[in-house]
């Protein structure tokens, strides 16, 4: 599907789901769009550094900026935001964005429990360095296939630049439309997964491990406490492969959008939640 049909049926389903705010884009590229949000570049940072003892922590997180973060200025501006091996920002981000590998083995400590003998008490996500070394292992993302990742709406992506991931930013009853129209498009019952990850894990680094696996999956995610400050409240995100989200478009004249089903009780919650936020579209 070329990304003027899928834009147009993106709106149809923007419309059946009372959402007012676009789905944004991923995909990765040599060059960055103008104006895109982002980190400055920041001193190098590698796990050979980390091991020689020769990474500066103090430089390091003088040029930190969350990628979710930088994407929420991207959503306000219906801009673009990026991350790169240099302009990494965050240590943790430009490894689960598949710009960086190894991962630092600080992140291990910083995730769960801290360093023994230091102040640093960790943000105490996971139960021990080892439990956190394990998750990173398991999401391993890819090396990135260009020197940016990069995050747009949809409708910024032309028919000779396509997205590999889409991202719905949504609340529950939204969210209750996308998760079964991703069922009924693929008859699975395991189609939407949230494990456990940072905000920007489940947006790409989940999407990115389903994805090398062969199966087509959606991730709900959004539960890191640390990135809740870069959402809206009592919302989460959505990711889906580009493959499935056209198949679920395909699926949607046969879907209960269509139908005298419970989904206009739904819908009306959604309309409720859209004027209390002050979002009708």
């Amino acid at each position: 599907m070329t990304m003027q049909p899928m834009l147009k049926d993106t709106t149809t389903f923007m419309d059946h789901l009372g959402l007012s705010e676009e789905p944004f884009g991923v995909y990765y590229a040599d060059t960055k769009p103008d104006n895109a949000y982002g980190s400055k570049k920041g001193t190098p940072i590698s796990r050979e550094l980390e091991d020689r003892g020769k990474l500066d922590m103090q430089e390091m997180m003088k040029s930190f900026s969350c990628v979710m973060g930088n994407i929420w200025l991207a959503r306000k501006k219906h801009g673009a935001a990026f991350i790169s091996t240099e302009e990494y920002g965050c240590p943790g981000g430009v490894y689960y964005c598949s710009m960086m590998k190894p991962h630092l083995r600080f992140i291990e400590h910083w995730v769960s429990t801290g360093f023994d003998g230091t102040p640093l008490h960790g943000e105490r996500y996971m139960p021990n360095p080892d439990a956190m070394r394990e998750f990173m292992l398991k999401v391993n993302p890819r090396e990135a296939p260009a020197k940016y990742c990069i995050f747009k709406p949809l409708s910024q992506f032309s028919d000779g630049d396509e997205p590999e991931f889409v991202i719905f930013f949504a609340r529950p009853e939204v969210l209750t439309g996308l998760f079964v129209q991703t069922v009924f498009t693929t008859g699975d019952m395991e189609c939407v997964v949230s494990p456990f990850g940072a905000s920007c894990t489940n947006l790409l680094g989940w999407p990115l491990y389903y994805k090398k696996q062969g199966v087509e999956k959606a991730v709900i995610g959004g539960f890191d406490p640390s990135a809740r400050k870069f959402m809206k409240t009592d919302e989460l995100t959505f990711t889906v492969p580009l493959s499935l989200y056209e198949k679920m478009l395909a699926a949607l004249p046969e879907s209960m959008f269509n139908y005298d089903t419970d989904w206009k009780n739904v819908r009306k919650k959604v309309a409720r939640s859209a004027k209390a936020w002050g979002e009708e579209k």
